[in-house]
């Protein structure tokens, strides 16, 4: 009996010790090699993880869980944790699958001798008018091996080494591997004039096209066998600003725009090679990428006003007047405790090297920067949406590290419910006099409910006056909506921006950190009024999204931009003289009324530019104004700020082919970047000037 007992107490003793979680790390792969982006699942549960490259995986359980290593094509396996801390299997091919070829004619099936498996996909689905816009990948998804992970981003040749993106499944068009930049256009194939496909799982495509293929490879053939692959990046229509007489309209009014996506788009396409369309050219974004030499306020107001009138480079009859912001620069202790909601992109479209995956680096950059008082949950979405994490406080940066280097891709694109998703679990966890913040991170390519660009401003305008405000990630290309992440940054109260490098990420996320996230000013808008004594006529370089009707601007229920902490905004006007003999407007002389001249004794006056803006809790505006007179500069004895912003300006206007910079080359905007180069401490403007050498 005593001898019972005591084993009932050791028993007793040892319950708790099997019940502990414990950490399981180890390797899944298959006979010739790791298997990436496999299924480890805790059998019961829903709590999963996916394994890396090189077949890598960790996972908490208990010592009586029994965990489920899957990977489509392969048979599953089950193991009971025990006292075990690694567990590595391999998984055998399931080979009781048949090769499914796909035509136009229907399903054909053939057995094959080949130990490896293909998956199939319906004709009801190949052919279906209701699927004609459907994506393949998304077809794809779930179904073949490697498709819901990432598509391949690099040219493949047999036996020669390639760097293949990570998880990346091949597919190859008529013979032709999808090249880098037309990467996620496999979606815009019409399923109509598809003739042919055939997936091959994994260990089949090694043998067909070497190690590159290791993740799998999916061969379309079309009927006419020529298919090219279109570009489907999307770009709002705007259309060069032009010159205004003053008499006529003497007032020019905007937001301001702090958005830098635009130049780190078309630098992602000059060092691809590809033809920029001059939509995607924003001159305002190219100009306010850049830091200037602007002193920060020292009065009471969150920003402060420079400005400087030079000679234009490019037109010996005009003058450039440059107004630029420097916003007020928060300390680490001034900084309010932040509400973050990261919205995360994890569909189909997503799963290439430089959206998901650099993505996850990139939002470690952010998370190294969060403090113990700052929270943050993640929302994903693809065909639907879900909460990841629930709010989990910054200090316990793995897990939340853990939370977003889990996330895999596939599946279509419910963009609109990630949104009301993430704006609803930010409102339940709302900070007062917080920093509440959606970033939201995608390729912008909404197809599921919500997704046309009317759309998402209908809903994010209903969200703007929540308190919470909205940053925008773009990646990737191919397949880039610009248009959609624009709009929802404009209008949602946030800034865009274009991550293309993790050099990128650093500067947005990391050296920018409190512009990004920490808003000092909100629905700043500007309105100079040009003096008709001086100037004749005059035109807004850039800022033609952001463009404001003259009553908007007193109108404190219109919408404007934001400013963040350590912000610098650059406005560029180019004017016209009276005593100039050039005249780009053309006679609009009235017939039954005249313009007079008022105070005509402000004679050193160019111009009155004024301001309003609000607190990032308010709701009422402030106005002040300024005035700038008329003392010019010629273009060699001008600042290095002005030197180079007129550069940038000169470039994105070639880019635009504008016929205000006809008369210009290559070799002036290079000349005016290098003396306008100044210190330059991270070498940004070292890569502008290396980047208008690489244009052709």
């Amino acid at each position: 009996m005593k001898t019972i007992l005591q084993i009932a107490i050791v028993l007793l003793i040892q319950l708790p010790l099997f019940a502990q979680t414990i950490t399981i790390n180890g390797t899944v792969s298959e006979e010739n090699g790791p298997l990436p982006g496999a299924c480890v699942l805790i059998k019961g549960t829903s709590s999963q993880v996916a394994t890396d490259f090189d077949g890598n995986y960790t996972i908490k359980a208990k010592s009586t869980d029994v965990l489920v290593f899957s990977y489509v094509g392969y048979t599953r396996q089950e193991v009971t944790v025990g006292t075990q801390t690694t567990i590595n299997v391999t998984l055998a091919s399931d080979n009781v699958l048949d090769e499914v070829i796909v035509t136009a004619q229907g399903i054909k099936r053939e057995k094959k001798a080949f130990g490896y498996a293909v998956s199939t996909v319906s004709s009801e689905e190949m052919s279906s008018r209701k699927q004609k816009r459907t994506s393949l990948s998304t077809i794809l998804n779930g179904r073949v091996v490697g498709a819901n992970v990432i598509e391949s981003t690099q040219k493949i040749q047999r036996n020669t080494q390639k760097y293949i993106s990570k998880n990346a499944p091949i597919y190859i068009v008529d013979g032709v591997p999808i090249d880098p930049s037309h990467v996620d256009l496999v979606k815009n194939i019409d399923q109509d004039v598809i003739e042919r496909k055939t997936v091959h799982a994994p260990s089949e495509s090694i043998k067909l096209f070497g190690s590159e293929a290791r993740n799998g490879c999916v061969i379309i053939t079309t009927k006419k066998g020529n298919y090219r692959v279109e570009n489907d990046e999307s770009y709002k229509a705007l259309f060069e600003n032009q010159f205004k007489s003053v008499m006529f309209d003497p007032l020019s009014t905007m937001s301001i725009d702090v958005d830098k996506a635009g130049y780190s788009n078309v630098r992602r396409m000059i060092n691809n090679g590809q033809e920029i369309p001059i939509y995607a050219v924003k001159i305002e974004e190219m100009i306010n990428y850049f830091d200037y030499n602007y002193a920060p306020p020292t009065d009471d107001k969150p920003f402060a006003v420079h400005s400087e009138v030079v000679e234009t480079p490019w037109n010996k009859d005009t003058q450039l007047v440059r107004i630029g912001l420097k916003g007020k620069e928060l300390n680490t202790d001034e900084l309010p405790a932040s509400n973050l909601t990261f919205l995360i992109d994890v569909s189909g479209s997503m799963s290439s090297a430089n959206k998901l995956p650099l993505l996850q680096s990139a939002f470690g950059v952010l998370v190294k920067k969060l403090r113990k008082e700052d929270k943050v949950s993640i929302v994903v979405y693809a065909g639907a949406a879900g909460v990841v994490l629930e709010p989990t406080s910054g200090d316990q940066k793995e897990r939340i590290m853990n939370a977003i280097n889990n996330l895999s891709a596939g599946g279509s694109t419910a963009g609109g419910q990630g949104i009301e998703l993430a704006y609803k679990l930010a409102k339940e966890h709302f900070i007062k006099k917080g920093n509440n913040r959606v970033i939201l991170a995608t390729d912008g390519d909404f197809n599921v409910g919500q997704s046309g660009d009317d759309d998402m401003q209908r809903l994010i305008e209903e969200k703007r006056d929540s308190g919470i405000f909205l940053t925008c990630l773009g990646f990737g290309m191919g397949n880039y909506k610009d248009s959609k992440l624009e709009t929802l940054a404009d209008k949602g109260n946030g800034n865009h921006a274009y991550i293309d490098t993790m050099q990128e990420a650093h500067k947005f996320l990391g050296k920018e950190f409190g512009g990004t996230l920490y808003t000092i000013a909100k629905d700043v808008k500007i309105q100079v009024e040009f003096n008709p004594t001086l100037v004749k006529s005059y035109r807004l370089i850039g800022y033609e999204n952001r463009l404001l009707a003259n009553e908007d601007f007193a109108d404190d229920k219109k919408d404007a931009g934001e400013i963040g902490s350590g912000h610098t905004v650059t406005a560029l006007y180019e004017i016209v003289l009276v005593d100039s003999s050039y005249d780009p407007v053309p006679d609009n002389t009235l017939k039954y009324q005249t313009q007079k001249i008022n105070n005509p004794v402000m004679d050193n006056e160019l111009l009155t530019v004024k301001f309003r803006y609000k607190a990032p809790e308010g709701t009422q505006s402030k106005l002040f104004s300024e005035i700038v007179y008329n003392k010019v500069k010629p273009i060699a004895t001008a600042s290095e700020d002005v030197k180079f912003i007129s550069a940038v300006a000169m470039f994105g206007m070639q880019l635009r082919d504008s016929k205000f910079t006809k008369n210009t080359t290559q070799e002036d905007v290079l000349v005016l970047a290098q003396s306008g180069r100044g210190e330059d401490e991270d070498g940004f403007r070292a890569e502008f000037i290396r980047l208008v050498k690489t244009r052709n």
